[in-house]
């Protein structure tokens, strides 16, 4: 293993929540809000998509809203506050609406091939899923952090369940501990 593990982590996916704290029409949002997606009997959210920084509000009628898409926390606030702002000039009172970050999802390289075979065995079956047939990696539930890790034979990992950019590091750091110990990482 050459590079820190740590150092090749990527933000893929940020999703967070809100609430503007009222009900919302959102037929009628869907005709005033430029490039709204509202088709009702496909899903019930009004889809609105923005460009800078790229993501996805999905916003519902009781004035729940989820960010999704976005590739950091920093990016979900401006998503959101160009949202808020959008419904602002349809004279939708907004206060300052709190931010939760519900999930990040990360994926990183530990920059060798992995035997997920001989992984599953060595970590147990109590924390992994490992199903080939099923799914090409292998699913490893952490309890601190609370996250879930999908591995893959190639190196990759794949993070998801933290909510903050610090669980993938620590994750990182677990999973390389484990694997070292059982002898099977370079």
């Amino acid at each position: 293993m050459t590079a820190d593990p740590k150092e090749t982590i990527t933000v893929e996916n940020v999703v967070a929540s809100t609430g503007i704290g009222q009900e919302l029409d959102l037929q009628s949002v869907a005709m005033d809000l430029e490039g709204a997606d509202y088709d009702p009997e496909q899903f019930p959210g009004l889809v609105y998509r923005t460009t800078d920084p790229k993501s996805a509000a999905l916003i519902f009628r009781s004035g729940k809203i989820v960010c999704t898409g976005a590739n950091s926390i920093e990016a979900v606030h401006e998503s959101l506050d160009t949202v808020f702002g959008e419904l602002r000039a349809l004279q939708i009172p907004i206060e300052d609406p709190e931010i939760t970050v519900q999930n990040i999802v990360t994926s990183a390289d530990l920059g060798e091939s992995l035997n997920l075979n001989a992984i599953a065995i060595g970590l147990g079956l109590e924390h992994i899923e490992y199903e080939p047939e099923q799914f090409p990696g292998l699913v490893y539930r952490l309890d601190e952090p609370e996250v879930v890790a999908l591995l893959f034979g190639s190196g990759k990992v794949v993070v998801t369940g933290g909510t903050s950019a610090d669980d993938a590091a620590a994750a990182v750091d677990v999973i390389v501990e484990e694997l070292n110990g059982l002898g099977l990482l370079g």
